[in-house]
């Protein structure tokens, strides 16, 4: 599979797990994914990250606020962490907002944990996607029993969005003739990074859903046949100028998701919650990072 184009590589998703989006099979409504990455310092990830991050959890559980987040951390590249929100627009995005302003309890006990979390970090920055259901497959929203998170990031090249759009459609139907277990989630950046970036995301219950992948790709080799092939090959070469796949493992210690999320495998989503960490009195506070 490694000798395949990275385009094949990263959208032959032959897993068993799903992120964030609608679950049935047709397109989707318009939705906003906001991304949160931490780079933390050496040293500084693992339990005494939980335990800053916990506090957050707390707080948002607290108050009962509306708006999830999943947290993930980096299996491979740099030592980071993503904390990935699903809105259904910008309007519901502003709403969270504005409850996080008018709660002002809850918005002190943010400022103060972001406080503690910072001592961590050498940095943090945002992302803003959009769901492209045009470009997904399969898409669904149970995570309740997700371990892991592979992700692919794709860069097209300025007006070759088309040629883009052919690729995929010839990677689905590769996928549904080959009957693979393969489903994603695609993205489109909307802020925070280079226009024309897509990001497409897949879950695993376990590293076996990864195995599964790897070997389903001859049954899509098969089923996309030589011609597919050429013409996926030239697609690709036309449409993107670069891609890179990343693994994540789920943090339940750092994330906040849904109740029916809870229900369906509580053991792994309420783990013995961390002790929060003292703010430190001096520094200033930063905003809220979450939701």
């Amino acid at each position: 599979m490694k000798i395949l184009s990275p385009v094949v590589l990263g959208l032959s998703f032959a897993v068993a797990g799903s992120l964030l989006t609608a679950a049935q099979e047709t397109p989707s409504k318009f939705k906003v994914l906001q991304i949160t990455r931490e780079d933390t310092k050496p040293g500084k990830g693992g339990a005494a990250h939980d335990r800053t991050e916990s506090a957050f959890v707390q707080a948002m559980a607290k108050a009962k606020f509306p708006a999830h987040y999943i947290a993930l951390n980096s299996m491979s590249g740099k030592s980071r962490s993503l904390y990935l929100t699903i809105y259904d627009s910008f309007a519901d995005w502003e709403k969270a907002n504005k409850l996080v302003d008018k709660n002002a309890a809850l918005s002190a006990e943010l400022e103060r944990d972001s406080v503690a979390d910072g001592e961590l970090l050498e940095s943090v920055e945002q992302m803003i996607y959009t769901s492209d259901p045009e470009l997904s497959y399969k898409s669904r929203e149970d995570l309740s029993h997700a371990r892991y998170l592979e992700m692919s990031v794709f860069h097209v090249r300025a007006g070759h969005r088309d040629d883009w759009i052919k690729l995929a459609k010839i990677v689905k139907d590769a996928h549904a003739k080959a009957g693979t277990s393969a489903h994603w989630s695609m993205y489109e950046v909307a802020y925070g990074t280079n226009d024309g970036t897509y990001m497409a995301l897949s879950a695993d219950n376990s590293m076996t859903d990864i195995d599964t992948g790897f070997a389903e790709n001859s049954k899509f080799m098969e089923a996309l046949g030589p011609d597919g092939m050429k013409e996926l090959r030239a697609l690709s070469a036309s449409a993107v100028d670069s891609s890179y796949s990343q693994l994540f493992s789920i943090n339940p210690k750092q994330s906040y998701p849904p109740d029916e999320w809870v229900k369906g495998d509580p053991d792994f989503w309420k783990p013995k919650a961390a002790m929060a960490a003292k703010p430190a009195a001096a520094a200033k506070p930063d905003a809220a990072k979450k939701p």
